[in-house]
Parts: C-alpha cells; sequence; structure tokens
C-alpha cells in the first residue's frame, strides 16, 4: 500500500465493515458503520469510489446494486499506517515508537506481561548472526 492508499478516518471505518462482511452494497455499509461514522447513502457512495479510484476496493454489478470488495488486507493496511506514523512521528525509530506508548499509555501488569512475552518470542525468532 502507497502513501497515495492512506486511508483517512471514515475511509477506514468503510474498510472495516468491508474486510468483516467479505463485501457489501452501499446500503450495507452504511448499516454497518460505528454510529459516529455513519453519513448519508450518496457520502458513502462517493468514498467508494474514490477507494475504488485508489485501488483498495473493487465491485460487481448484482442488477442495480454495486457490490463492493476489498482488494487489500486489514494487516496491510495496518502494517502500511503504523510504518508511515513511524516515520512522521519518529523518523522511523520504531523503539522510539515503542518507547513511547509504553511510557505514555496505561499498561496493566498483564499487557505488560503479553509484551514481554512477544518480545520474548521475538527474540526468540532472530537467528544468532541478527538475522
Amino acid at each position: 500500500m502507497d502513501r497515495s492508499q492512506h486511508l483517512g478516518e471514515l475511509q477506514y471505518a468503510i474498510m472495516r465493515v468491508l474486510w468483516e462482511e467479505g463485501e457489501a452494497t452501499v446500503a450495507r455499509v452504511v448499516d454497518r458503520l460505528p454510529r459516529a461514522q455513519r453519513r448519508a447513502l450518496t457520502t458513502i457512495a462517493t468514498m467508494l469510489t474514490k477507494l475504488e479510484k485508489k485501488g483498495v476496493v473493487d465491485h460487481r454489478v448484482e442488477g442495480r446494486q454495486f457490490i463492493y470488495i476489498p482488494k487489500v488486507r486489514e494487516s496491510d493496511v495496518h502494517r502500511s499506517m503504523v510504518a508511515e506514523l513511524t516515520e512522521r512521528l519518529f523518523k522511523g525509530d520504531v523503539g522510539a515508537l515503542v518507547n513511547h506508548l509504553i511510557s505514555e499509555q496505561e499498561i496493566d501488569r498483564g499487557e505488560l506481561a503479553r509484551l514481554k512475552s512477544l518480545i520474548a518470542d521475538r527474540q526468540r525468532k532472530e537467528k544468532p548472526n541478527g538475522r
């Protein structure tokens, strides 16, 4: 996913519906959006057209309805958007991002234990020669 495919808040909410549903009409997307992101059918239709131009959704026609299908995986969007955030705010320094999250967010003991386990797993997967 390149920079031109960065998703705004409403676009991301629409994509979440498509990822969860697998495919959906405009009306179904509107129905499934969280209340805070709900807009008129025409607005969501316009956003879906923009997402299609970006290359992140496709559509097929059934009768008189367009059925929209995601073309990118949610994990790919997460990876791209986190990479962009890391680059923009922390000059690409992943350690600085993690440090910020740990020092600025409330994290309970259970979550800290889970994070330690994730780090230990990652260290075990690393080859002795540094990859």
